[in-house]
């Protein structure tokens, strides 16, 4: 008996992305990771660019000693 993984005839075609949309999500990725990066590693509460507000700071606060970033 065989088996064949694809009907006869058909075959793969390569998914083609057109070069603006990669760039839109190559930009777009690149600046949600350096936000990430910033609140995570970078925001200390007193040099927030929030002010004196430091919900951001304890919100990721134990994820930020589990990553190995100093704090306090």
């Amino acid at each position: 008996m065989s088996v064949s993984s694809s009907p006869s005839g058909a075959v793969a075609t390569p998914v083609v992305i057109p070069l603006s949309r990669s760039l839109v999500w190559l930009v777009g990725t690149a600046a949600l990771a350096a936000l990430v990066y910033y609140f995570v590693g970078i925001d200390q509460g007193a040099v927030s660019i929030f002010g004196n507000d430091a919900h951001v700071h304890e919100f990721v606060h134990d994820g930020r000693h589990f990553l190995g970033f100093p704090c306090h």
